[in-house]
């Protein structure tokens, strides 16, 4: 009797717009160790608040739909317990808070909440909620939609290829349904995000070639300041809402998706360090954000000794919305270069899997900020890190 063969295991590759692409593009070392080697960083500041306020955003969202309609919150009766909810479920996750930046109450007795619960992370929730609330929990048709879609598997090689496709997904975090008519009813809205896309003549533009009455925005959370002009996130954020476009638009019920917008939440509070990269980039005109005569003042006279300075609301939230127009011709562009990023990912996993060391096949290319932060950086390549000495 003739046994024949087990044939290979078919595997597609999936990939993550935010956890794998992005976080490749971020440090593609950094990205091995921590996303497939499984080795969390020890003090995840930047993922803890990516996380806090995402979580803040939507559970307040649901309070809203629920009848608690009324701005602005109370810190203690209504935003509070749902920060504690949020930290809970992050700790659980094995994700807790900075100390210098949250209050954390989980599985604490008898505490009194006094003026010290300002920390940054709970001014920031406040922030958002009281801020953009109003505007944003209007406007949300759906919250949390995953997407997922696959592509052909760049550069494929029978031989050496793991598959010839790959699968992409994404989490959208707010999808907006609106209808041109409403949009143009009146001259001013009082919803300012509905303000901000009158403003943008290129959405207006858009919406003036549309034959559907209605069409889509995706909106998406940034727990981090608004990137200079010049920094890779920049692009990055933008690739990234033009690929959730072409994602949405593969689903059956979607309409036209027209624009994109992206709120950077850190802005509403800045810390010292963001006022220092505020400062750089108005001098280097290097940010799309012009501040009036008073914030300028107030920015370019601030030391880093003071406190920040009490800079406009309208500057604020001038700061913390980006929006992106969407267009196919952008859209196929944000594709081409993800499918670069998957080639390289691809390319550095085959290498280590033939045997190659793992410094070798991923290379350690961060921005000088990230390696400070980066667990790994004692025994990393990256110049960066040549004047690192063991205390």
């Amino acid at each position: 009797m003739k046994l024949s063969a087990r044939t290979k295991a078919y595997m597609i590759p999936e990939y993550s717009l935010t956890g794998d692409l992005l976080s490749f593009l971020t440090c593609n070392l950094q990205y091995r160790y921590q996303n497939k080697g499984t080795l969390p960083p020890s003090m995840p500041i930047q993922l803890w608040f990516g996380e806090f306020i995402h979580g803040i955003m939507e559970e307040s969202y649901i309070k809203w739909e629920n009848g608690q309609k009324e701005f602005p919150w109370d810190w203690k009766t209504q935003i509070r317990p749902i920060e504690d909810m949020i930290d809970l479920r992050l700790q659980v996750r094995g994700l807790y808070p900075p100390p210098t930046q949250f209050y954390s109450t989980v599985n604490e007795e008898n505490v009194i909440l006094t003026d010290d619960h300002e920390r940054i992370a709970s001014a920031r929730a406040i922030e958002s909620i009281n801020k953009w609330g109003p505007h944003l929990f209007p406007l949300i048709d759906s919250a949390e939609v995953l997407i997922k879609g696959i592509r052909d598997m760049p550069n494929y090689d029978k031989d050496k290829s793991r598959s010839n496709y790959y699968g992409i997904n994404g989490v959208i975090d707010v999808l907006s349904s609106i209808n041109i008519n409403e949009l143009l009813k009146e001259d001013e809205s009082e919803n300012k995000i509905i303000n901000y896309l009158k403003n943008n003549k290129h959405f207006m533009d858009n919406i003036s070639s549309l034959k559907d009455e209605n069409y889509e925005v995706i909106i998406d959370y940034k727990g981090m300041k608004r990137p200079s002009l010049d920094s890779s996130n920049w692009i990055h954020h933008k690739w990234q809402i033009l690929t959730y476009a072409w994602l949405r638009q593969k689903q059956e019920e979607s309409s036209k998706v027209i624009a994109g917008i992206i709120f950077y939440l850190n802005e509403l509070v800045p810390s010292t360090e963001d006022m220092v990269s505020i400062q750089t980039d108005i001098n280097g005109d290097n940010t799309d954000v012009t501040p009036n005569n008073k914030d300028y003042d107030l920015i370019m006279n601030w030391d880093e000794d003071k406190k920040v300075p009490d800079l406009s609301d309208k500057f604020k939230m001038d700061r913390s919305i980006r929006i992106i127009n969407i267009e196919d011709n952008n859209i196929n562009n944000s594709l081409n270069e993800f499918d670069k990023v998957v080639n390289k990912i691809e390319d550095s996993l085959i290498k280590e899997m033939n045997g190659c060391k793992i410094k070798e096949a991923w290379k350690s290319d961060g921005e000088e900020r990230t390696c400070k932060a980066c667990d790994f950086r004692t025994f990393c390549n990256n110049k960066k890190n040549s004047e690192f000495k063991v205390p």
